[in-house]
């Protein structure tokens, strides 16, 4: 292969590296958060590390993306002495919000 060829084709293979390596970082998808009837937030191709935060609390979740969620009810995605966290699977939803309040953070269950 002429260097020219060569150069094209290892500057192709990096690129298409570089980008499966982004799409990794992201879930693929929408989460829809409602407070009752009413719309909260929609989060499309939100990143998979670290604490989402809910800009209120929230009654129903739709998880319409490629990856399981957590939710709970602090804003930093801590889970107080003896409650839980929820889990809520890939293309799921959550109408059910304990005694304990409202969800206010979610963060991406572990692969």
């Amino acid at each position: 292969m002429p260097p020219s060829r060569l150069l094209a084709a290892l500057t192709g293979i990096t690129l298409l590296g570089v980008a499966l390596t982004a799409c990794q970082d992201q879930a693929s998808g929408q989460i829809v958060a409602r407070n009752g009837i009413r719309l909260v937030e929609t989060v499309s191709n939100p990143p998979i590390h670290g604490c989402h935060r809910f800009p209120e609390g929230v009654t129903h979740v739709n998880n319409q993306t490629q990856s399981s969620l957590l939710l709970y009810t602090t804003p930093d995605c801590t889970v107080p002495k003896g409650e839980q966290s929820d889990y809520l699977d890939i293309g799921a939803s959550d109408r059910f919000v304990r005694s304990t309040g409202l969800w206010r953070s979610f963060s991406f269950a572990p692969g």
